[in-house]
């Protein structure tokens, strides 16, 4: 079975303050009487499946800004974005939200499922074809008011600010030779794409941490605190990621009209910024209760910067 790429150190239920776990209760209106703690993911804060006294079931996650001064705004993005969206079958309802300045939580529909298993063919089309519903779904849904979304075009950006920088990365930076004298190329087809206008909400954090497959085998979008405002043709790449340390990688792309739209160019700048950008913040970010965030980064840059080496010939080393 495939398995969670990112898997962080979170706070356990029964530790978050009295004042949220009471907020529960009285939403659900029974007292919990067992708890399933999850590991997927990178937030210091909760994410915890629970079981009432009366049979009631739901997903709570929460997070106070004592343990990561950003992650509560995420938690407030991904609340906005769930109440805008209300309830389809591509993702889990939002029950209620919880605000008090310093802890933020939120009580989620709780999905039965598991993480799709990306090494079974079936399983993985099946979230390749979630992907592309979910673009049609989110352009229909439009952009909620109310979100602080990112802007995708403004990341790309950024990536391109870093691949021009590489010829003075900071020491220790994991990045090839062969990018740094490569990196014009692609920096100049990320500026290209952040000049076209972003259409539509996308989740742009999909990964297997944040899919479940439902029994009847429908894929289940979870973990919008990434939400932003870009091209539709992210969330399709972000689902084939998971496999692009394989050439199937690069036929894949054909099997979705928005990544032909994009092409192929953009596709390999995108491996390439976010590459880049992940290897020489691994060396530079300083992340507060967040110990295994850096080792994360680098693997995914190794990943994505091979995936470019294979895709121009170059030699991954």
């Amino acid at each position: 079975m495939t398995a969670p790429r990112a898997v962080g150190v979170r706070l356990p239920y029964g530790s978050v303050p009295a004042a949220v776990r009471s907020w529960v209760e009285g939403v659900l209106g029974s007292p919990v009487v067992s708890v399933a703690e999850q590991v997927g993911g990178m937030s210091p804060g909760c994410a915890t499946r629970l079981t009432c006294a009366d049979g009631t079931r739901a997903f709570v996650k929460a997070v106070g800004d004592d343990l990561n001064p950003d992650t509560p705004n995420l938690f407030r993005r991904e609340a906005a974005v769930l109440s805008h969206l209300g309830e389809h079958r591509l993702w889990a309802r939002l029950l209620a939200s919880y605000d008090d300045g310093a802890w933020v939580a939120l009580l989620i529909e709780d999905v039965e499922g598991r993480h799709p298993d990306f090494a079974d063919g079936a399983e993985l089309e099946a979230v390749l074809a979630g992907a592309d519903r979910l673009s049609e779904a989110l352009r229909e849904r439009g952009e909620p008011p109310s979100a602080r979304l990112l802007d995708v075009g403004d990341v790309f950006g950024k990536w391109a600010d870093t691949l021009d920088a590489l010829p003075s990365a900071p020491p220790g930076a994991p990045v090839p030779d062969w990018l740094v004298s490569q990196q014009r190329e692609w920096s100049d087809v990320l500026r290209a794409q952040a000049d076209v206008a972003a259409a539509q909400l996308v989740h742009w954090d999909v990964r297997i941490d944040n899919l479940l497959r439902r029994p009847d085998g429908d894929v289940v979008f979870v973990d919008w605190g990434m939400a932003a405002r870009g091209p539709a043709w992210v969330d399709p790449l972000l689902a084939r990621m998971e496999r692009m340390d394989d050439p199937w990688f690069d036929t894949s792309i054909t099997s979705s009209p928005a990544l032909v739209g994009a092409g192929d160019d953009a596709v390999t700048a995108f491996l390439a910024g976010f590459g880049a950008h992940l290897a020489v913040r691994s060396v530079t970010a300083v992340d507060v209760n967040l110990p295994t965030i850096n080792d994360f980064r680098r693997t995914e840059s190794r990943r994505m910067l091979a995936a470019v080496a294979r895709r121009t010939g170059r030699r991954a080393s």
